[in-house]
């Protein structure tokens, strides 16, 4: 059987050690102080080489900065999908979502970090707007399958509710403090998924 795209997420390719090591300097990084902020002698500082070997793994920051995205991408989805696999298809595996986020949110006290980097790169050509936009499309993907799954009327319409549900949860969670936000998105999903709302004509 063809495992559908959302549900297919690439491996990561292999990479040498140093490259790994610049490549972790730099997530944290990233992450901790922005995007704009870091440069590259800081990064090959923390990763203990050379900005020489920075441009040569990498072709250069830009280049780098689209290597922390897509591997951001993929571990989080990895994570998604191992929460929903053991779960029935449909609506368990939609409310599982939210207990993956909970989960990955548990250890970056700063929001989403796809959030943060579309505040800085968010209406340039940069490279990387493009996998930021493509991994919050996948999260409403995934809602959309896991909803036509379960047998919902008007699928799409109610995984774009999930979506915006799942997206202002994660914010709650970090600029508004509530801890218990993916929690209360859930119990909000619960009663979606138990009596949809139609989209209105």
């Amino acid at each position: 059987m063809t495992v559908p795209a959302v549900l297919d997420v690439p491996t990561e390719a292999p990479m040498t050690p140093a490259a790994e090591r610049i490549l972790d300097a730099a997530g944290t990084l990233f992450y901790t102080h922005g995007i704009r902020a870091v440069g590259v002698d800081s990064i090959a500082e923390t990763a203990g080489t050379t900005k020489k070997t920075i441009y040569d793994r990498f072709g250069s920051k830009d280049g780098l900065i689209v290597a922390y995205l897509h591997r951001r991408s993929l571990r989080w989805r990895t994570l998604v999908l191992d929460f929903i696999r053991p779960l029935p298809v449909g609506r368990a595996q939609a409310l599982a979502v939210f207990d993956a986020t909970d989960e990955w949110m548990a250890s970056w006290v700063r929001g989403c970090g796809f959030i943060n980097a579309y505040a800085e790169l968010g209406g340039t050509d940069h490279p990387g707007v493009e996998i930021i936009v493509e991994e919050k499309a996948w999260v409403r993907d995934l809602f959309a399958h896991t909803c036509t799954a379960a047998g919902y009327p008007e699928p799409d319409f109610l995984a774009g509710q999930l979506t915006l549900l799942h997206e202002g949860s994660i914010v709650a969670r970090t600029a508004g403090a509530q801890d218990d936000a993916s929690r209360v998105a859930k119990l909000t999903a619960q009663v979606l998924l138990d009596a949809p709302a139609r989209e209105p004509s």
